[in-house]
């Protein structure tokens, strides 16, 4: 996805105005495979740049989603708790959670698209 970041961790970010969207890498819930659970931060949480901040839960394992940078939680995908198998269906359109970043340039910093492909590439 061309307007989006990557952390080296399969992290998302899409930022809309002084806002981030963040999700899983599509890379990401294939290895996980069948998601069954996901436990996102409540809002009005602080949180660091990789910090553990959620949950994804599958059949094979449970993976932390880290913050791939500094700032408040201001929204949660809540429709996930009973539907998290959505993030199979279409990893960029169900975001866990968004946050206001601490650093407006810092998403700026994280891997591109074909930055972040040739990464997987490699794996």
């Amino acid at each position: 996805m061309a307007d989006v970041k990557y952390t080296d961790e399969h992290e998302w970010i899409r930022i809309e105005g002084d806002v981030g969207t963040i999700g899983i890498s599509a890379y990401a819930q294939e290895q996980l495979g069948d998601v069954v659970f996901v436990d996102v931060p409540q809002a009005g949480r602080k949180v660091a740049k990789g910090e553990s901040v959620a949950v994804v839960e599958s059949v094979k394992a449970a993976s932390d989603i880290y913050a791939p940078v500094a700032g408040e939680v201001v929204a949660v995908n809540a429709a996930l708790s009973g539907t998290p198998e959505v993030v199979n269906e279409d990893a960029y359109a169900a975001w866990l959670f968004k946050l206001k970043p601490a650093d407006p340039a810092a998403a700026g910093k994280l891997l591109d698209a074909a930055a972040y492909e040739a990464a997987i590439g490699d794996a």
